[in-house]
């Protein structure tokens, strides 16, 4: 099998599982402080088909895919597990909580994977010519490498896990709808931001369709290669 199908598959799969992890999170910290709200609907599960949201899980990475020729990265986010604040036993932080347990739980895998990596008994370089092939789409260089050890399939695994996590991370962290970051700013603006909270919740599915192909993304990958560099040392 040719091995740009192959990291596609395991992109996809990776993105799957990643952001149902997302979800739980936000559903079981909801549930922790009193809401049982996500439970009542089913979304307490690992089931994906609970999860996916039509624009964010499929439109949105099949976009993605022909608009890089399935050569960029692939990202979105499920379908919003339910959540009634006013069930919180924490009324000041309770929704904050919330939105920000899924990038958080995104971090923390990343984080896992990166450390993994860096303990991961190959040579820095071959680390990196992994990382720069990947990323560059250099496939026979990246297959030439994957040859050479087992160990540097789990290194790309580990890798892909990893860089995903913290670009989805990063990008849940954008304070714009449908986004965990805009739930996470609305809860820190004062009230006189009210009329621009309405703004963001009309019109956050286009903003956000913009910062996303022009020049958003890219911005996020960076951060997210240069967060990877940092834990997993190279």
């Amino acid at each position: 099998m040719d091995i740009s199908l192959i990291i596609l598959i395991l992109s996809l799969v990776i993105l799957l599982l990643s952001v149902v992890i997302h979800e739980l999170a936000h559903g079981y910290v909801a549930y922790s402080l009193g809401d049982p709200t996500a439970r009542y609907a089913g979304r307490l599960t690992l089931n994906p088909l609970k999860h996916l949201d039509l624009f964010g899980s499929v439109i949105l990475p099949l976009l993605l895919l022909l608009a890089t020729a399935g050569q960029g990265p692939i990202f979105g986010w499920a379908k919003p597990v339910p959540v009634n604040p006013y069930n919180f036993k924490d009324q000041k932080w309770g929704s904050f909580k919330v939105a920000i347990a899924g990038p958080t739980t995104n971090f923390l895998i990343a984080l896992f994977f990166a450390l993994l990596n860096r303990f991961l008994p190959l040579t820095q370089e071959i680390k990196y010519s992994i990382v720069f092939n990947f990323l560059n789409s250099r496939e026979e260089s990246l297959t030439s490498l994957l040859s050479n050890s087992p160990l540097t399939l789990f290194f790309l695994f580990f890798f892909i896990v990893s860089f995903y996590n913290f670009l989805w991370g990063l990008f849940n962290l954008v304070p714009i709808p449908p986004l965990d970051g805009s739930w996470v700013l609305f809860n820190l603006l004062p009230q006189t931001f009210e009329k621009a909270k309405i703004f963001l919740q009309q019109y956050g599915i286009f903003i956000l369709i913009f910062f996303i192909f022009f020049g958003g993304l890219r911005i996020l990958v960076e951060i997210a290669q240069l967060f990877y560099y940092f834990v997993s040392g190279g």
